[in-house]
């Protein structure tokens, strides 16, 4: 296993900037996730992690060894991508067994640890078949125990469960993680999925225009969100935002006033998250106008003085009907404040 630290690294293609020196460092046996939006750079990290792209500046370490010239095939990195990528005249024990071909391993041991991570990832009764042979899930299990088998250093997870549907995504999340941890194999997934980030990763790398926003736990990420990228990032159903001007110990938002403790001056923008906010007698009036029942907890959208509002109840039946008037308030230590022209998170906050 290794210890990955990447220095100031930046990739640029022809007139433009992929990735714009990335600092970051994952310990040895962790599980991060690198999370985005398509075109944030995390892929492009990750290829370069990988020996396929060549950083334009910056360093690429394992445990201490700078690895910017060493090729791909070298590094014993093992990657699994969204495609799978199996080989169609193969059986899945020879698509397990391929790696081992590059790494001089003899037939006899090559099939030996083929079938040893088969059974590990739970595949190992269908080491005959081919890959038309097999579901979605099992192509997606030969894909990782292929990339398992010549025990990697650092494992590389490229949107593996896009592909899934959703039951099965469920399963391997789960499927996944166990094995990363029976390995203590060091891993990076590149994900948009924040669902996929949250439950398998112990630490999360938000990326946003090449760079890294945030980085920590989903529970750091969600609560105290650095910048207004990953408040609108991070959260399902996403935060409410709203636009405002602080002066005078006050914001003012749409129709509303909102005291301001503490010295912001200027453009800001107050978020709140949809499950801060309650149905209170004392609160600000506002009427419903949608209904989305969820499963567990029902999404309302309602208009009141700050604007257009969504918020939380808990329990599969509303109570509350299109065209109902009533009243929402919110803690103000729940509210997050943000400035504006830079999106940084401000220490100011809403007075009680």
């Amino acid at each position: 296993m290794a210890r990955i630290e990447l220095k100031n690294v930046r990739k640029n293609w022809v007139g433009a900037t992929a990735v714009d020196r990335i600092d970051l460092s994952i310990e040895d046996g962790a599980f991060i996730a690198v999370l985005g939006p398509s075109g944030c750079g995390k892929t492009t990290t990750l290829l370069m992690l990988a020996g396929i792209y060549n950083p334009t500046t910056g360093d690429i370490a394992f445990d201490g060894a700078r690895v910017n010239d060493v090729e791909a095939r070298d590094r014993n990195v093992g990657i699994v991508f969204q495609s799978y990528a199996l080989y169609p005249s193969m059986t899945v024990l020879e698509n397990i067994m391929f790696p081992l071909r590059f790494k001089k391993v003899e037939r006899a041991e090559a099939e030996r640890r083929a079938r040893e991570i088969a059974g590990l990832v739970r595949i190992d009764a269908l080491l005959e078949r081919r890959p038309s042979q097999l579901s979605g899930g099992q192509q997606q299990r030969v894909a990782l125990a292929r990339a398992l088998v010549k025990r990697p250093h650092l494992l590389l997870l490229d949107e593996p469960l896009s592909n899934l549907d959703a039951s099965l995504r469920l399963s391997m999340r789960t499927e996944i993680r166990r094995i990363q941890r029976e390995l203590g194999v060091t891993t990076i997934l590149v994900t948009h999925d924040q669902i996929e980030a949250t439950t398998m990763a112990d630490r999360i790398v938000v990326m946003n225009a090449g760079r890294v926003e945030q980085e920590g736990t989903a529970k750091d990420l969600y609560e105290q969100p650095k910048t207004l990228f990953v408040a609108s990032f991070i959260g399902s159903p996403p935060i409410n935002l709203f636009d405002g001007h602080a002066e005078d110990g006050a914001i003012k938002v749409h129709e509303a006033t909102v005291p301001l403790n503490g010295s912001a001056r200027g453009n800001v923008v107050l978020g709140l998250r949809p499950e801060s906010i309650r149905v209170d007698s004392t609160g600000t009036p506002a009427r419903i106008i949608a209904v989305e029942p969820m499963g567990r907890e029902v999404l309302y959208s309602a208009d009141c003085s700050l604007g257009r509002v969504h918020f939380l109840e808990a329990g599969a039946e509303a109570r509350h009907r299109e065209g109902d008037n009533v009243a929402l308030a919110f803690s103000p230590a729940d509210a997050l404040l943000f400035d504006k022209s830079d999106g940084q998170r401000l220490d100011a906050g809403i007075a009680a």
